[in-house]
């Protein structure tokens, strides 16, 4: 047997899904699930968690306190200008704090989740498989000297599958 994975192939969501749950029931782990847009029941049904969005939150502290700072020392500490008798320390900063704080959140978020995924230039897919990111789901599972393959595809089609491929 050379084969080493089970391709599971769906065209909707909810088949996706219910496969993901018989799949576990029978006690049968999912290497992985591919999918052109992020589906909570999946993250749900496979206890997947994520902390990029307490990153996130973290970098727009930092954002907005960076910011602040800056505009603090340049308007008021390093080259103050007093006209008309207005504060140097004013609300015109929260503007330019605001978009700052939005500008410096998505920029590290997204360094943060390519360095995470070893995204960028020259990075291999994990799965390849034609047109999984166009319309289709795929389910991912390893064989192992365990598993009974023909169950196996019997119950992904059972679920659903429109098509199984083992590669």
């Amino acid at each position: 047997m050379n084969k080493s994975k089970i391709f599971g192939v769906f065209d909707q969501e909810e088949k996706l899904v219910s496969s993901i749950r018989s799949i576990k029931a029978k006690g049968i782990s999912i290497s992985d699930v591919v999918s052109p847009y992020p589906v909570h029941e999946v993250f749900e049904e496979l206890n997947l968690k994520t902390r990029i969005p307490v990153a996130a939150f973290l970098y727009g502290i930092f954002g907005l306190l960076t910011t602040f700072g800056f505009l603090y020392w340049t308007s008021v500490v390093n080259y103050p200008l007093v006209f008309g008798g207005k504060p140097q320390n004013t609300l015109s900063f929260v503007i330019i704090i605001f978009v700052m704080v939005i500008n410096v959140t998505v920029a590290f978020t997204l360094i943060t989740f390519f360095l995470i995924e070893k995204k960028g230039p020259g990075a291999k897919p994990s799965v390849e498989y034609p047109g999984i990111s166009d319309n289709r789901y795929l389910i991912v599972i390893d064989i192992t000297p365990e598993t009974d393959v023909k169950a196996l595809n019997k119950l992904l089609m059972d679920t659903g599958a429109v098509e199984i491929t083992e590669q």
